[in-house]
């Protein structure tokens, strides 16, 4: 099997000891058909155990690999050696999260602002078990399958300039959620949600340069989804100010 020798260029970063972070190269006899995360379990199995980074599935599926690769947010378990440039390979933290320890950054920001837009179905009322489960037709599945498929890999915040700029910005992923219960046919919790996303630090914060999307590994789209709630929350203004006879 053959193999290539790849220089590996990694922001190592201890917050608790050191004052600003560092690159530090490692050289990694790569196989043909790695990852960059199989390059990273080889230096921390063989060269250097104190590397931190996280990871679980490596099946593109739990989302925890996200990381900066040659500058690009990638998922680790994805981003394939043989598909890289050839030369160093540059590996940092996600942009536009505090590092809190090497490759790990601190998600508590994002969990803060998801749990704000309630990412969950709200009924319009509690079904008893004995009713058994809410039912939904292809097309009703359908309207939101798309957007359900977010594994909270955060590359699209790594990648969205508002968020960099403004901190307070909920953010694609998040506001991607928020659209998928909102099209859901079993929730009815729209208006609640609408109190935090059609806000300026909401869906009107996104200036749509769509980086978000570009590198959704999972096809979600969240520019789109932010576009659409624009588009509904122009139509409850309206509703509100001009027609309030037609108010729902």
């Amino acid at each position: 099997m053959s193999q290539r020798q790849i220089t590996f260029e990694i922001l190592r970063y201890d917050p608790e000891t050191e004052t600003e972070p560092r690159f530090q190269a490692y050289c990694v006899p790569c196989e043909e058909e790695w990852v960059v995360l199989d390059a990273l379990n080889y230096i921390k199995d063989t060269l250097d155990g104190t590397l931190n980074y996280r990871w679980s599935c490596h099946m593109a599926v739990c989302g925890s690999c996200g990381m900066m690769i040659n500058g690009e947010p990638m998922l680790s378990c994805k981003a394939f050696i043989r598909d890289l440039p050839a030369g160093t390979i540059k590996v940092e933290p996600l942009y536009h999260f505090p590092i809190e320890r090497d490759l790990v950054v601190v998600l508590d920001d994002f969990m803060d602002k998801l749990e704000s837009v309630k990412p969950y179905v709200i009924p319009k009322k509690q079904r008893p078990i004995e009713d058994g489960p809410y039912k939904q037709t292809p097309k009703q599945l359908h309207q939101y399958q798309q957007y359900s498929m977010c594994i909270n890999c955060l590359l699209c915040y790594a990648a969205c300039p508002q968020y960099g700029l403004t901190p307070e910005f909920i953010g694609p992923a998040a506001l991607a959620l928020t659209h998928r219960y909102n099209l859901d046919s079993r929730d009815k919790g729209r208006r609640q949600r609408q109190e935090v996303v059609a806000t300026h630090e909401g869906v009107w914060e996104c200036s749509f340069v769509g980086a978000c999307s570009e590198v959704c590994p999972k096809d979600v789209d969240p520019a789109g989804a932010i576009q659409q709630m624009k588009i509904a929350s122009t139509a409850d203004w309206y509703l509100e100010h001009l027609m309030p006879w037609r108010r729902s």
